[in-house]
């Protein structure tokens, strides 16, 4: 069948970009010689979203070593060497195939339209038993630890499969719960109803993220990015405000004139949340910076290596409430996200389809007829990008 992979063969990480349309071996399920395929499903991607992840694998900027101890480990249990990762984990697709303890544990059936959770939990680590699976201690993620959705067909466990309403929700925007659900997970760490808050770093999920805090009741939405196009879909989302944030002495150093205008935003005293969505050194400390004594900062936004913290005695004195975020909690977060697209007031979900996927002119790539440099050109261009089946 045909996928969207890498290949770490035919192209070495350091020396090499992009993904490569591929023949590889058709997903199919097969209970005699895999007991496993009793509690899994066959999906036909309709749509899959090309997630920050992907763009990142895709200019060589992080999962190497999540992507190659995969295939080692895979080429060990299957006695052969395995070196292609299909990719993609942003999903809605239709399903094609229920083993048998699918069918009867999770009510599955041909023809279900669904999403899917990424992470793909043990359900057995202390984690997973507390209801932590977000945060499993042996998780695998589609795409990059696991055959992913960019390819005619996916096969995953019916655990993470999550049925959508396409009569509620278009496909387009299906296919992007996943990420969308990242946001959800950020806006509701903490409260936002009558709250100030600050979005530091408006590409795709914190894109989101003003709209979604605004359905949550923020009062007082301040967005902080840099790239003007950004910037102006931040404003249509809902953000009150957008800053562009300048640079500090050092490049892990916060903006002193930023961080003075957000206080002039805020009676002088600073957002009672602020969101850091980029991960870079000088963001996070932006966010702290901008946030009031006893705030909370959610840092969502990741990049490798280290970081230096300004001021750290600040975060303490000043009683700076710090919160990570991963994934999505499974399936609260699901839940919440059905909700905001389903919901039409305030509506999110056309807010979408119109500002983050423009109507579909220009994100959406068909699949069949891909080209690289076309897509790779989408992938710069577009805060979100969906392939079409």
């Amino acid at each position: 069948m045909r996928a969207l992979v890498y290949d770490r063969g035919r192209s070495p990480w350091s020396e090499s970009r992009g993904l490569e349309i591929a023949e590889v071996p058709k997903a199919k399920l097969d209970e005699r010689n895999d007991y496993h395929d009793r509690s899994r499903v066959l999906i036909r991607p309709r749509f899959a979203g090309f997630c920050g992840s992907d763009r990142n694998i895709w200019f060589r900027r992080a999962f190497k070593d999540m992507i190659f101890k995969s295939l080692d480990r895979e080429s060990h249990d299957l006695r052969s060497e395995r070196n292609v990762r299909v990719i993609g984990h942003e999903l809605f697709g239709e399903v094609v195939a229920v083993g048998s303890d699918a069918r009867r544990t999770h009510g599955l059936e041909v023809g279900d339209l669904v999403a899917a959770e990424s992470h793909i939990y043990c359900g057995k680590c202390h984690q997973c038993r507390i209801g932590d699976q977000h945060v499993c201690a042996d998780d695998l993620i589609i795409g990059i630890s696991y055959d992913g959705c960019f390819a005619e067909l996916v096969k995953l466990p019916a655990k993470v499969v999550w049925r959508t309403n396409v009569d509620k929700i278009r496909p387009e925007v299906a296919a992007v719960q996943e990420p969308f659900g990242n946001a959800v997970h950020a806006c509701t760490k903490v409260n936002l109803r009558g709250k100030r808050v600050a979005i530091v770093g408006c590409g795709t999920i914190g894109l989101f993220a003003v709209a979604i805090a605004r359905a949550m009741g923020a009062t007082h939405i301040i967005g902080v990015e840099p790239v003007e196009h950004h910037a102006e879909m931040a404003r249509r989302l809902g953000a009150d405000v957008v800053l562009s944030p300048g640079k500090g002495p050092e490049p892990h150093s916060h903006d002193p004139d930023l961080c003075a205008k957000v206080r002039e935003l805020t009676d002088g005293v600073g957002v009672d949340v602020a969101l850091e969505m980029s991960g870079q050194n000088s963001s996070v400390n932006n966010a702290i910076h901008c946030v009031r004594r006893g705030g909370d900062v959610i840092l969502f936004g990741l990049k490798s290596g280290d970081a230096i913290i300004e001021s750290f005695d600040r975060v303490i004195v000043d009683g700076i409430n710090m919160h990570s975020v991963i994934g999505r909690r499974v399936w609260e977060t699901w839940h919440i996200t059905r909700h905001l697209l389903e919901d039409r007031d305030p509506n999110i979900h056309d807010l979408v389809w119109e500002v983050l996927l423009n109507h579909g002119d220009g994100p959406v790539v068909n699949f069949w007829k891909l080209d690289k440099e076309v897509l790779e050109d989408r992938i710069q261009t577009f805060p979100k990008v969906v392939l079409e089946f």
